[in-house]
């Protein structure tokens, strides 16, 4: 999977969980601000990641620094380039 196929999955599977605008997401897009989520969403948020992509990422540091899109595009390549190096 591209880093543009990963962005566009996490893009379309956020637009659809939270009814939010695929056109107006960008990668400054801020999950509280402009996406208007609150502490129960990002639980979802984190469910969905970890259903589109078949891993998990729960209580892991660099999850509790995500502001922005762009941050989890970030998160969820990298968190893809470690799995693919343990194999």
């Amino acid at each position: 999977m591209t880093e543009q196929e990963i962005v566009a999955k996490i893009n379309s599977s956020l637009a659809e969980e939270f009814e939010y605008d695929l056109a107006a997401m960008t990668p400054e897009t801020t999950l509280f601000e402009d996406m208007g989520l609150d502490s129960l969403d990002v639980v979802d948020l984190v469910i969905v990641l970890e259903t589109a992509f078949n891993m998990k990422v729960r209580e892991e540091e660099a999850i509790r620094k995500i502001r922005t899109l762009g941050d989890i595009h970030e998160f969820v390549i990298a968190k893809k380039r470690q799995l693919e190096g343990d194999r």
